[in-house]
């Protein structure tokens, strides 16, 4: 099984606080992985050191074979990232932002390569809009359009529906989950919606202070661990981690 990517004894502290502690996980070509945890497991912490925003005090990360820390140009070439917290510049249109980022990241025939993301996102009528006056269900879509322009192998993605109504968070979960299976990508996926996570991921990893504390198939997980729901067993996680560690 071909990994996309491939995370080995990662930390990270922050003096007393350990943010991120011996993490270890991969994520295979074809393949949605969850990772979940409550607010300050150290999800996102995780996610930057991947993306090379942060340097780990140990542990390694390979891109498809790619060492980010030796090589890290082809290594963050091959992925991109979305999330709700990072929307694109406001000033600029959506074109504008598309066409920048498309040349940061090297696109060959930016052009049809953006008409391409302005239909499959449904954003075709807001080409010329600014970023700032959109709503942020479609400040989301544009992020995600632009998380797709290089055609990444590995796709982060923290939050990436949060903002938007059911009917299109569906429809972002299809054009995903058709990225991962058609394509040769991987995605790692944050959320905080577990009934999501289950539609989407076909492996989740749980985190706590820090550590992983579960792994599985979110449709089966609960059941091994006396909980009905995957909702039910991220309350757990959230409140009372102890009483899973040896379960």
């Amino acid at each position: 099984m071909v990994k996309t990517l491939s995370v080995t004894g990662l930390r990270k502290v922050y003096g007393d606080l350990v943010a991120v502690d011996d993490v270890s996980f991969d994520v295979n070509q074809n393949e949605i992985v969850g990772l979940l945890g409550p607010n300050g497991a150290g999800k996102t912490t995780t996610i930057n050191i991947i993306l090379g925003v942060l340097e780990p005090d140990a542990g390694t990360i390979n891109v498809e074979g790619i060492d980010l820390a030796s090589r890290r140009s082809e290594a963050i070439g091959r992925t991109n990232f979305a999330a709700v917290y990072t929307p694109l510049p406001g000033n600029l249109t959506v074109y504008q932002n598309l066409n920048i980022f498309s040349r940061l990241y090297g696109v060959v025939d930016i052009p049809k390569r953006i008409d391409e993301l302005l239909k499959q996102f449904d954003l075709t009528s807001f080409k010329n809009t600014k970023c700032g006056a959109l709503s942020s269900g479609e400040q989301t879509r544009v992020s995600l359009a632009k998380a797709m322009l290089n055609r990444p192998h590995l796709l982060l993605l923290d939050e990436p529906t949060a903002s938007l109504d059911p009917a299109t968070a569906r429809e972002v979960r299809i054009k995903i989950r058709e990225f991962a299976k058609q394509g040769l990508g991987g995605v790692l996926w944050t959320s905080h919606n577990m009934y999501e996570v289950e539609d989407v991921c076909d492996r989740v990893l749980f985190l706590s202070h820090g550590r992983i504390l579960l792994t599985g198939d979110p449709k089966t997980l609960p059941a091994e661990h006396g909980k009905k729901t995957l909702e039910e067993l991220f309350i757990t996680v959230a409140r009372e981690p102890l009483t899973l560690k040896d379960i």
